[in-house]
């Protein structure tokens, strides 16, 4: 496979970086071919600028995105999302025309399942320094995959990517070397299965579950309310 990774922290020495270091290592070791944007070393500008054509930097990542067969997203959660230098990067790459508001051969908008990078896979890669229970269902930092629902969901599926559960490592600076070891063979194994894992069930939005109000049928998941619904 062709894997892009996105590497969003700026400290390459970080928990992060080791574990960016162990994932293109595995990945290479397996025979994929790898490229990687790591953000903050790229010095990437993440504000959006009104210019008529689109600049060289943009165009650079959106080839490395056209050439990825799977792409990786490795972040720290800050304030409950991603760096405003990935925040940024989305807003800069996926662009109108590109990612967003393409149309099928039909007049439909193709989004939610369906899109330009309709094929893709997409993995989060995300370190937390919270405990894994206070990221559960009962958590006092709410569930992690309602957290991420806006980037796995909102961002990454709504342009079409398949989307793999995500790997998280809590307790991230506090870590030890045991805890290092158990993660890092954690994220190999997943790495492995990159080609294969199922990604999350999410609804494609013309795939009959949405009425033409975009809510879901009364039929379906009768009842029911909150961002899980939409996982079939």
């Amino acid at each position: 496979m062709n894997v892009l990774w996105l590497f969003a922290h700026p400290d390459p020495h970080s928990l992060g970086g080791a574990l960016r270091d162990e994932g293109l290592a595995t990945l290479r070791g397996l025979g994929h071919d790898v490229r990687e944007s790591d953000l903050y070393a790229m010095r990437w500008n993440p504000v959006v600028d009104k210019i008529a054509t689109v600049p060289a930097d943009v165009r650079a990542e959106q080839a490395k995105l056209t050439w990825a067969d799977a792409v990786v997203f490795q972040f720290p959660l800050w304030w409950y999302g991603t760096p405003a230098m990935l925040k940024g990067w989305f807003d800069r790459v996926f662009v109108k025309g590109y990612a967003y508001d393409v149309r099928g051969e039909d007049g439909r908008t193709l989004r939610y399942g369906e899109g330009a990078l309709a094929g893709k896979r997409a993995l989060v890669v995300v370190t937390t320094g919270s405990p894994a229970p206070a990221l559960g269902p009962r958590g006092v930092n709410g569930p992690l995959p309602d957290l991420l629902f806006g980037l796995q969901h909102g961002t990454l599926f709504y342009t079409g990517m398949s989307v793999l559960p995500p790997f998280a490592v809590y307790d991230a600076d506090r870590l030890t070397a045991c805890g290092y070891a158990s993660a890092a063979l954690a994220l190999r194994d997943r790495l492995r299965d990159l080609g294969r894992t199922s990604p999350l069930p999410f609804r494609p939005q013309n795939g009959g579950d949405y009425g033409r109000d975009l809510v879901l049928r009364p039929e379906v998941a009768p009842g029911r309310s909150g961002l899980d619904v939409h996982l079939g």
